[in-house]
């Protein structure tokens, strides 16, 4: 079984490049598994932008909104998921899944790979939404803290910069 980071923030908190540049620490193979899907200009940019930040760092890169149990990585490999967010709202949306449905890929990836290191947007709040929105917000706290809960490694980005909450580089390398 291998060892799972989560690496939380806003968007825009540098929570990607701190991954990128965790994982660009490691020896041994690297994987890149993407879950977004392009459906708006913006996600586009996004995607374009994390293809260029990516660039040398010698990832294998899977381009999958669900099933990461098709990402064939080896049990020495090290993996970015980017990101449990986008994870989460398309196995919700487009499969009619849940919450534990993506906990289970998560962590079936994890027992497959050396080291998972999962990107995950947070501090997302409830109020002031209905329905779906709620509902997913909900979703992605609760799947965040189970995560938090089974992580050997816990960071938060603010104002830029990575606080380890719980664990700590030294102990993944």
């Amino acid at each position: 079984m291998g060892k799972l980071v989560l690496i939380s923030g806003s968007n825009g908190s540098g929570k990607s490049r701190y991954a990128e540049k965790l994982i660009s620490r490691t020896a041994g193979e690297r994987y890149y598994l993407a879950t977004m899907k392009p459906q708006t200009e913006e996600n586009r940019l996004r995607i374009e932008k994390h293809r260029r930040q990516r660039e040398g760092l010698g990832f294998s890169t899977f381009e999958l909104p669900w099933g990461l149990e098709e990402a064939a990585v080896s049990p020495e490999g090290v993996v970015l998921l980017e990101d449990v967010s986008n994870l989460l709202g398309n196995i919700l949306f487009e499969r009619g899944g849940s919450r534990e449905e993506a906990l289970s890929e998560i962590l079936a990836l994890r027992d497959r790979c050396c080291l998972l290191v999962a990107v995950t947007i947070s501090g997302l709040r409830e109020k002031g939404y209905e329905g779906e929105t709620a509902s997913y917000i909900h979703g992605l706290n609760h799947l965040n803290q189970r995560l938090s809960e089974l992580a050997e490694g816990v960071v938060t980005m603010r104002e830029g910069q990575p606080v380890w909450e719980k664990g700590d580089i030294h102990g993944l390398f």
